[in-house]
Parts: C-alpha cells; sequence; structure tokens
C-alpha cells in the first residue's frame, strides 16, 4: 500500500500539487474500472479514489450520476469495489475509497475498515459522515491502518473547518463551492480562501475538489492547495467514448494535460 503521505511528500519534494483522480467502481464495467484507474495512474494520477456506488448521492452532479446508475446497472458490489481497490493499488497509486456512510454502516464500520486494508487501500472519503458522528468510523480505521478523509466547504465556519480537520488523517478535502460535483467553466473563487482558512488549523495537506476539468484549471488551482482533484471530467471521456479503447486513449490524454497543469 502507497500512503498518503508519501504521495504529498514526493509531490512537495518535485514542488508541486497531487493530481487526485476519481472513477466509481463498476464503470464503465467491472474490469473497465480497473483498466481505466491503471491507465489513469500510468497517465500523472497520484492519488486514485474509486467511488462506491450508492442509489442516493448528495453531491455527485449528473455526470457522476450517470456513471454510478451504470455501476448499478451492472451489479457491483462492495465485494467488487475491494476488488477494484485491490487492483487499482498494485500499480502503485495511493488508492482511497470515496463513499457515503449508509453502505459501510450496513456492511459494519469496523469489518469495512479492516477488508479495505487488505486490498491495499490508502483509506476513505466520507462526504455525509460528520465529525459529530465519526468517532466509531476513525477508531477503526485507525485500528485498521487506514487514513480518513473529511470535507470543507466555504459555508463552513472556523471552528467548523478546526472541528473537520481533527478527524481527517491523510489530508482535508476543500470543496470548492456549494453545489455537486462537475467539471466548470472556472473554479470557484472561494477555493484559495478555503484553503489558506483550513491551513490555519492543520498541517495536513489540502486538496481541492469540484469543478476541475482542464489543464489551465488545474495549475490554478495547484498554485494555492496540496492536491487537486477531478472527477467529472474523466467520467465523461469514458462516457462520450464510442468503445472502451477510445475511452481510455481520451482518458490518458486528459490526465497527461492535467499532470502537466499541477506542474506549471
Amino acid at each position: 500500500m502507497t500512503t498518503l503521505q508519501a504521495v504529498f511528500e514526493k509531490a512537495r519534494a518535485e514542488d508541486r500539487a497531487a493530481l487526485v483522480g476519481y472513477l466509481p467502481a463498476g464503470f464503465p464495467t467491472k474490469d473497465g474500472a480497473i483498466a481505466a484507474a491503471t491507465a489513469m495512474v500510468e497517465a500523472g494520477c497520484d492519488v486514485i479514489e474509486i467511488g462506491l456506488p450508492y442509489s442516493d448521492p448528495l453531491m455527485d452532479g449528473p455526470t457522476i450520476q450517470d456513471a454510478v446508475h451504470r455501476s448499478l446497472t451492472n451489479g457491483t458490489r462492495i465485494a467488487d469495489v475491494l476488488r477494484t481497490v485491490e487492483g487499482v493499488a498494485r500499480t502503485g497509486a495511493a488508492t482511497l475509497v470515496m463513499t457515503y456512510w449508509n453502505p459501510v454502516d450496513r456492511y459494519g464500520a469496523e469489518r469495512f475498515a479492516r477488508d479495505l486494508a487488505s486490498a491495499g487501500g490508502a483509506g476513505t472519503i466520507t462526504p455525509d459522515l460528520t465529525p459529530e458522528e465519526a468517532g466509531g468510523w476513525i477508531e477503526a480505521s485507525g485500528a485498521a491502518g487506514i487514513d480518513t478523509v473529511f470535507l470543507v466547504a466555504p459555508s463552513s465556519t472556523d471552528d467548523r473547518i478546526a472541528k473537520v480537520a481533527q478527524c481527517c488523517t491523510g489530508f482535508v478535502y476543500a470543496a470548492s463551492l456549494m453545489g455537486v460535483t462537475g467539471a466548470r467553466e472556472s473554479v470557484s473563487a472561494a477555493a484559495e480562501g478555503l484553503v489558506k482558512r483550513t491551513r490555519s488549523h492543520t498541517e495536513l495537506p489540502v486538496c481541492v475538489g469540484l469543478g476541475v476539468g482542464t489543464g489551465a484549471q488545474a495549475a490554478e488551482v495547484a498554485a494555492y492547495a496540496d492536491g487537486v482533484i477531478v472527477g467529472s471530467a474523466f467520467i465523461r471521456r469514458l462516457l462520450d467514448a464510442p468503445d472502451e479503447n477510445s475511452g481510455l486513449a481520451a482518458l490518458r490524454e486528459l490526465v497527461r494535460e492535467l499532470a502537466g497543469g499541477v506542474r506549471r
């Protein structure tokens, strides 16, 4: 397992931000998700977030919802998510699971943390788990040796940012705007201020997600954040491709553009 700490130390040594890519397990197919994530690592992604498909998403925009629907239609289950993590972790990239809390709760927190660690997972991002309810998960994750990542938003007060940051071990996820996921023409101006406010409460890396889809946007965010998170733009390349090989080629092209952006 490659740790998040190792990834960010390497990025800092190279004077750049880390590139974090998201894809749901089971999309475009169960094996295709592993192939796509592997292509992303080979083209320049440092960290891969594997989404655990869930029928009632809170922060997913239409592009990710489309991909997740296809994944669920493919019959993707938690066992498939863990198999995807195992396959991606073999590339040497730090591999996280991004999941809403209900599937973990139903599966069993200790069991999920243990099984994720066994698959080579580095940790989780849990967007709808609040600090007030996170004690059991933090304990289970610590026992399994995996990281916990929680979200702050432009609306977060300084007190709230401090509480959220205290729950994080891998990095802090700074949502750039109040809204759902999706590539946009510009990254919210609130993102830079949120990163600055978050850094006043933690020494952990702060990564920005929501809205990034081009190399220029990646460069803009990399100028003030420790990591750039991209999801919908990758998924759109796969959704628009006429076949799997074309999708992988389009994916690699975009990753190379974004990887160049975080290195400007």
